[in-house]
């Protein structure tokens, strides 16, 4: 068997996108010649991954995994919304989010990291899954919640199964009684899916922004010919309108339509006889901000089957 170098494995795996190991075995298996390894690989369909690279991936999975205190939710990309049914993808986005709880959440991190069963690390499993099912894929974005004290409650809107969705939701419950918290974070989790506040609190909305907003009702109220001083009092009622609309804390509860978040939290924590408090929150939607490339679909189609 010849002796294969570390080069010629890294070389083998820029020209064809698989994996280390699959570069290795394909080598062993050509005594070290490149293009026969090439052939070798592609004949296993392991050369693939490659020639997908390029595609745009915008659809796919969210995947949320918790642990007590910490949760992890990760965003898996793939080309069509069909592949979020493939049993392979899902276990997928599963097994990837169960193992970003015991990382610091970094993409690198990540794809680092082992993939259980496969001496594969996490990266070449999704090169290999891009070979198996035939479509790109990207581990767009990634992202660790934790609680110091109490849980982390996640929450998955339209569930392809449990753990699984297009809206993924997790929040830090701050609580000593656990057990008696579990409602409200659910709750808020789901008003979060529904309403997407942009920050926890007003701490949370950055000066640049709340400067903007200012800028432009000024503009508005003066605009509509009222004088200066009327003008900023009604700046300061706009604005307090404008942290309604993105804080948590200060929107409109969806599940009950009349008191704030604030006050959901609140009256429940009485209802517990405990202190139940939110410290941080993340959310992933689909797809968010990737631009989608406009297709022929029927072109497509007639594509694939002239092979």
């Amino acid at each position: 068997m010849a002796d294969i170098s570390a080069s010629a494995i890294k070389e083998l795996r820029e020209k064809t996108g698989a994996g280390m190991l699959d570069c290795k075995k394909a080598l062993e298996e050509t005594n070290g010649d490149i293009e026969a390894a090439i052939d070798w690989l592609r004949t296993k369909g392991l050369a693939a991954a490659a020639k997908k690279s390029g595609r745009t991936a915008a659809e796919g999975l969210v995947g949320v995994a918790t642990d007590g205190t910490k949760g992890a939710m990760i965003e898996l990309n793939a080309e069509t919304d069909f592949v979020a049914r493939n049993e392979q993808f899902q276990a997928l986005v599963e097994n990837i989010a169960s193992i970003a709880l015991g990382t610091d959440g970094s993409i690198d991190a990540i794809k680092a990291a082992d993939y259980p069963g496969t001496g594969r690390t996490v990266a070449e499993e999704i090169t290999n899954a891009i070979s198996t099912i035939g479509e790109n894929m990207e581990l767009r974005r990634s992202t660790i919640v934790e609680a110091k004290s109490g849980y982390v409650a996640s929450y998955i809107h339209n569930a392809t199964k449990p753990g699984l969705g297009k809206i993924g939701v997790l929040l830090a419950v701050e609580t000593p009684a656990a057990d008696k918290a579990q409602e409200i974070g659910k709750q808020v989790a789901m008003h979060i899916a529904a309403a997407k506040p942009e920050a926890l609190n007003r701490d949370g909305v950055s000066a640049d922004s709340i400067e903007r907003e200012r800028s432009v009702l000024k503009e508005q109220a003066i605009a509509s010919g009222k004088p200066a001083e009327i003008a900023e009092k009604m700046v300061e009622g706009r604005i307090r309108k404008y942290y309604e609309e993105i804080v948590l804390l200060e929107q409109i509860f969806v599940i009950d339509g009349k008191i704030k978040v604030q006050e959901a939290i609140d009256a429940a924590a009485k209802d517990a006889g405990t202190e139940i408090s939110i410290s941080n929150y993340a959310m992933f939607v689909l797809g968010e901000g990737v631009e989608k490339e406009d297709s022929d679909f029927a072109a497509e189609v007639a594509a694939a089957a002239a092979g």
